[in-house]
């Protein structure tokens, strides 16, 4: 069985400081490299020497002289990424199929704009119940499995779809969008999982935000792809001619990287690319809790603000996309279309910005100012959003939907780097299960809420819904402290290092000197 290969460990206590933790009892049983635990042969295929530690009061001079381990990038780690971003972005594009001209598939099924909006949000509500499961089973069969078994969800959900292209067979597309949502629970998570796993330390937050890259790029081909293939045509038979070709096009590209990942994807590289990673991957599974691991996350206070807060922002994001068809066509009719192309500039300018914030953390490593700025601009665009909706011209609503993507769908990968500092050792997909997990039920709760303040009250008050929580989400990042454990544990391993270097040389000036003396005398 395959040993999880991410940082994890118990912690005597999960609110020490990063520097802290690694001179603590509990940083000397798992951290070997920063304590006297001796490291594992087996990564590297060579043994490494022992008898190293950070901690003072055990070896004097000499307890601050700790080896580096061999750490090396592979170029294939590109293609990792790039193909898990793939099957993530075809998830995502199912997500959304629906609800982009959620008006011709009501006509279709003759069913209710409620009805409709669930295609969506079993996506969310599934993910919910399942999490603690798969994430125990990323933890017991790694990173391989986990993908492999959700593009099989994917690629079955997909195929399962193609038999519902007809009016009376909505419980079919829904058991199929159903096999599908299973599918995110095992995708949705692994950016930030991936990245430490294959990905150096300078170039983690860049390759976490291509990760979920993948996932925007699905949603903006969800938003704009469903218009041109199935227009809104009167008669039904060649309207279900038009919605079985866009179900046989997502179940072919579905099942094309189901295939890759059998053949292709890795686990992981064999020599790791950082020091934290060395360092978990010395921590003997028995040390390991799985429910000590949750226990530590659900106590460790500035995690937990961070699961509330990220929770708000991108449920915020999941009702406006869900709802955005309903709220463009309330004010410009006939409208669909242009509709999926406002969710698409969203989008793209969401990946932008996921890019751009992902390049900033790994020159800056300022997480929680960028996370803080990032919130507070979310806010603000979309208040500007909701203010310039129903003025009647388009091309405003193109450039302020922008405005709101570039910063609120910038905010994912900012909330995913951010948790794996604040949480190390723990597992990175543990603590970005649990980040999704609130954005879950948020998201649903927003859905059903803003759905039903729109019907009655209109779209200005259903956007300002979303702002009141926006602003609840700002206040409370500004509470979170800023404990950057992984970067701590790397700059200690470096420090150590250097030190460790400079007392090999200086014990061999010393030697020679002696001989030198000795030999005179």
């Amino acid at each position: 069985m395959p040993q999880n290969n991410t940082l994890k460990g118990d912690r005597a206590n999960s609110e020490l400081s990063g520097e802290e933790w690694l001179c603590s009892k509990a940083a000397k049983n798992l951290a070997p490299g920063f304590s006297s635990l001796q490291w594992s042969p087996e990564p590297f295929g060579r043994a490494v020497s022992t008898g190293s530690c950070l901690h003072m009061e055990t070896l004097g001079d000499q307890s601050d002289l700790a080896p580096k381990v061999e750490t090396k990038l592979y170029h294939r780690r590109w293609f990792m990424l790039f193909l898990f971003s793939f099957v993530s972005a075809s998830n995502a594009f199912m997500w959304l199929q629906y609800g982009i001209i959620s008006n011709i598939f009501m006509r279709f099924y003759n069913i209710d704009a409620l009805a409709i909006d669930w295609l969506a949000m079993i996506y969310l509500l599934t993910y919910i119940p399942l999490i603690l499961p798969i994430l125990w089973f990323l933890d017991n069969r790694g990173i391989r499995d986990v993908v492999l078994v959700g593009s099989a969800f994917n690629c079955i959900g997909a195929w399962i779809k193609i038999g519902s292209a007809s009016p009376d067979t909505f419980p079919v597309t829904f058991f199929g969008q159903f096999v599908c949502s299973v599918a995110t629970v095992f995708i949705l998570g692994i950016p930030s999982y991936l990245a430490s796993v294959w990905f150096g330390e300078k170039e983690v937050s860049t390759a976490c935000s291509i990760g979920v890259l993948g996932n925007q790029l699905g949603i903006a081909i969800g938003f704009l792809v469903p218009p041109i293939l199935v227009p809104n045509v009167d008669d039904m038979d060649e309207l279900a001619h038009h919605i079985r070709i866009m179900f046989y096009i997502t179940a072919g590209v579905a099942t094309l990287l189901f295939v890759l990942v059998v053949f292709v994807f890795q686990e992981r590289p064999k020599i790791p690319p950082t020091q934290a990673q060395a360092t978990a991957r010395s921590i003997p599974p028995e040390q390991y809790s799985y429910i000590a691991s949750i226990r530590n996350l659900l106590r460790n206070k500035p995690f937990m603000l961070l699961v509330v807060t990220y929770g708000l922002n991108v449920g915020c994001f999941y009702a406006v996309g869900t709802l955005l068809n309903r709220m463009i066509i309330v004010h410009y009719p006939g409208e669909e279309v242009n509709a999926g192309r406002i969710g698409l500039t969203i989008v793209i300018a969401g990946m932008v910005g996921s890019l751009i914030c992902g390049v900033w953390l790994d020159r800056t490593k300022t997480y929680k100012q960028t996370t803080l700025a990032v919130y507070l601009l979310s806010l603000v665009g979309m208040i500007v959003y909701a203010a310039t909706l129903s003025l009647g011209h388009l091309w405003v609503v193109f450039i302020t939907a922008g405005v709101l993507g570039f910063f609120m769908t910038g905010y994912l990968p900012l909330g995913f780097e951010f948790a794996v500092e604040l949480t190390y050792p723990e597992s990175e997909g543990t603590s970005s299960g649990l980040l999704n997990c609130s954005a879950q039920v948020f998201g649903i709760i927003f859905t059903i809420c803003q759905g039903k303040i729109i019907d009655n009250y209109g779209t200005l008050a259903g956007n300002i819904f979303l702002c009141v929580f926006l602003l609840i989400g700002t206040i409370m990042t500004a509470l979170i402290k800023s404990d950057l454990r992984r970067q701590n544990a790397n700059l200690q391993a470096k420090a150590a290092a250097e030190r460790h270097k400079s007392g090999q040389d200086y014990g061999a000036t010393s030697l020679i000197s002696e001989q030198q003396t000795s030999s005179q005398a």
